[in-house]
């Protein structure tokens, strides 16, 4: 499950995680949320010293209009992930993505999950990020990865 395009960075990480074992991916990409979550955002990045990130949290596309952003990101990550010799296959998710997150373990027999994101402090304390609450669901191990910057 990722929030953003794969980095070169990010793909070396994932392809490699298992040595020289050839893996396959199902990627889930999670588009932006709605305007509650700005603020979470906005703190985060204050947090990181971001302040620049912070004030313009509230110009990032939302909702339907992230979604067109989030297919070409998606389509980006596929192709760099089989690039680098691996099986890839993925989709936009935009409601319920836990659930659709289960549905894929449970159908693909996924041996694990790889949450790819940035920090979310705030959700992280709470244990209301996407990797802690995954860890309750979908029956499999869950590593939580950080994304690296573009």
């Amino acid at each position: 499950m990722i929030e953003k395009p794969l980095t070169p960075e990010d793909v070396d990480f994932v392809t490699t995680l298992h040595g020289g074992e050839r893996i396959s991916f199902v990627v889930l990409l999670q588009p932006r949320g709605d305007q509650a979550d700005v603020l979470l955002r906005a703190i985060d990045d204050v947090a990181m010293g971001e302040l620049k990130e912070a004030v313009r949290e509230g110009e990032e596309p939302e909702g339907s209009e992230a979604r067109e952003p989030a297919e070409i990101g998606l389509e980006y990550s596929l192709r760099a992930l089989r690039q680098a010799g691996s099986e890839a296959v993925g989709q936009v998710v935009e409601d319920h993505p836990l659930d659709k997150l289960t549905t894929v373990v449970e159908e693909a027999g996924a041996d694990e999950v790889i949450v790819l994101t940035a920090p979310h402090y705030v959700e992280e304390f709470f244990h209301r990020d996407w990797a802690s609450r995954a860890r309750h669901k979908v029956g499999v191990p869950v590593l939580k990865l950080f994304a690296h910057s573009e």
